[in-house]
Parts: C-alpha cells; structure tokens; sequence
C-alpha cells in the first residue's frame, strides 16, 4: 500500500522510514529532533558521499554512538568533463548545454543515496549544501566554465541558475520524503565579492523560496559565515564587518524562508531576527593545544542558553578512505578515556543533551 501511494520514493529506496519519524523543525530558538526540542552536537562529515558502503555505514553508526545527532556532507559533486572525471566520485556533469546526473551507484549519485539511507537506519541527521563557493569537488567555477560568467556574476546569470535549480529540485525531490533530512542549504560559504548586499540577498531569497515550493517541510538555510556590513552596528568595523564580500547578515536574517543561523559569532543578530544560531564549523589544528582549546569554546556552548548547537570541524574515521579526505583540524574516532575525540564528541555532545531547555 505505501509503495502504490509512493512508488517513485519506495523505487529509490526512500519515503516509507519517513511515515516513522517526524521531519525536523524549528522550534522557538532551538530545533525539535524526532519530536523532542533540544540543544544538541553535530559535526562535518563533507566527504561521506565519496566512500564505499561499508564504510559510509561504519561512519553515520559511530556518529550515532558518540550522540552527534546532525552532520554536514556536500550534496553537490560536479564536474565539466565526465571522461576526465571516470573512475571519480561526481554527482553531476555540466557542460554548456545543461546538467546531466550521474546515475552510477559506485561513482554517481547512488553514493548519496546510500549516505540518506544510512542516515536514516542509524537516527543521523543531514544537512545538505547545494553547492560550494570555493572550486573544491566542483563549486561555482564549473557552472562558469560551462556557462560562463565568473564568480559574482554567477548569482544572476540566467543559464547558471537555471542549471542550479535544476540541480536542486533533483536532490530535493529525490530526498524530501527522508527523515534524514535536517535542512537543505543553499551554499557552501557564498560570497560576492565587490558585489552590492542587494545581489546575495536576493539570490538567497528567490532560492529559499524556490526549495519550500518544492519542499515545505524541511528547513532551509543560507550557508554564509556571518559577514556584516557597517551599517549593521555590530564590530570594530575591520574587515569581517566591512561589507566587502558582499554578504549582509543582518539583512539577510530577514529573509524568512531561511530558517536559521549557520554562525554562532554573531547570536546578538540572530536573537533579534528570532531565529536559532548553529555554530557550524569550528576546529583547531591537530598539534597546537587542541584539546584545551576547543574545549573552552564548548565550555560557552554549554552555558549559552541562545547557542541551539554546535558542529566541529571535522569528524573522522580510521578507515584510509576518510584519513585521505581529511585536513589537520580531523578529530579521528578514539573511544579511550581522555582523547581528544573523548573530550571533544563523547563527553561533549553528552553534556549538551543533558541541557535544560525550558
């Protein structure tokens, strides 16, 4: 009967889990998960879609076991020549006369599928950029290099977006119906450098938009990493506060089909909009202090009542597929008492669902 209700999603694999557990959402300033409003740990996992089976699924259960209840992975994978490409991980070719997905399980977007599927057997949740603003696993450079246009004119160039939201509606239609699903997000760290506020904004809201039309249940958010301009009233006016790349975060707060704050630096604009803050990327290098470092950051994490959550950068598994993806900020699984793993995902993700809420 749910597979002749839902035949596309059962065809894939997805929707009937669905029907068990209800989507995330907002919930005032914090999130309620499976039902339950709570602070909670995350972490980034960006490279997840790009491992085997076994070992996507050895991942997602470690992340379950630690309690990190949220992790990041690009949703995107592109790439301009697909011969160049075999034997790679890609989701999406583009060339100048559209996007073409990669259905090949091994080495196409069944390696997302099997992420979602994977997330939803072990309770994790995910958050999906849709694209990436630096050039790493194909970012806004190769939407210009089979369109044209360069960096900031990719925003309002037709033939990009167009191939963008067709990118788009494929991940959320293919993946809506999942539990797994905390939100989709529009970008990876978009900037616009030299670019008026007015060009991401309205970028970010006509997107936004865009993804509830398709999908009015799950979350979205921008992606950005807090950039303000001098008007905003917030900073010492050096650059972060100087509006040069072209981000507004205060103004873009108030796009409300954005649901919530990817940057915890700035919770004093978040407050004021009403909506959560996730401190979403945050790490320390491997050799300089780690432990004690992070560890005071998650120190205020549990004793802000305004932080909703927090998402090191980055979590990593022993396996070589993962130790070859990862940088130096990695906190590599490690279940020993006192390792930096122990302090920093164990211990801290624990404390943080042990908080009061009301």
């Amino acid at each position: 009967m749910l597979c002749s209700l839902f035949a596309l999603l059962c065809a894939a694999g997805f929707g009937t889990a669905a029907l068990k557990r209800q989507h995330a959402y907002v919930d005032g300033r914090l999130f309620s998960i499976d039902g339950k409003t709570q602070y909670f740990a995350g972490t980034n996992t960006w490279w997840l879609g790009r491992l085997n089976d076994a070992d996507i699924n050895t991942v997602v259960s470690h992340l379950a076991e630690t309690k990190l209840l949220v992790t990041r992975v690009w949703g995107f994978g592109n790439v301009n020549d697909d011969a160049a490409a075999a034997g790679s991980v890609y989701y999406q070719v583009l060339n100048s006369t559209g996007g073409y997905i990669n259905y090949d399980y091994d080495t196409g977007i069944g390696r997302l599928d099997s992420v979602v599927k994977s997330a939803e057997k072990y309770g994790v949740k995910l958050i999906l950029p849709m694209l990436n603003n630096w050039n790493d696993l194909g970012g806004i450079n190769t939407y210009t290099t089979a369109f044209g246009g360069n960096a900031t004119s990719f925003y309002t160039d037709a033939k990009s977006q167009a191939a963008y939201r067709n990118y788009i509606k494929f991940i959320v239609n293919r993946y809506k119906h999942s539990p797994a699903i905390f939100a989709w997000e529009l970008m990876n760290e978009p900037r616009c450098r030299g670019c008026p506020t007015s060009t991401i904004y309205d970028w970010a809201s006509s997107t936004s938009q865009f993804i509830k039309s398709l999908d009015s249940s799950h979350m979205v958010t921008l992606g950005d990493e807090g950039w303000f301009v001098p008007s905003d009233g917030y900073g010492d006016g050096s650059y972060a506060y100087s509006g040069l790349e072209g981000v507004d975060f205060v103004k873009n707060l108030g796009i409300v089909t954005l649901d919530f704050v990817p940057d915890a630096q700035h919770d004093a604009a978040g407050a004021a909009a009403n909506k959560p803050v996730i401190a979403e990327e945050y790490g320390w290098p491997t050799h300089n202090n780690r432990t004690a470092i992070e560890a005071s950051w998650q120190q205020y994490v549990l004793k802000s009542t305004h932080l909703a959550a927090d998402m090191f950068w980055q979590f990593a598994d022993s396996m070589p597929a993962v130790s070859n993806e990862v940088d130096e900020y990695a906190v590599f699984y490690n279940t020993t008492k006192g390792s930096d793993y122990d302090v920093l995902a164990i211990q801290h993700a624990r404390a943080v669902l042990e908080k009061r809420t009301r």
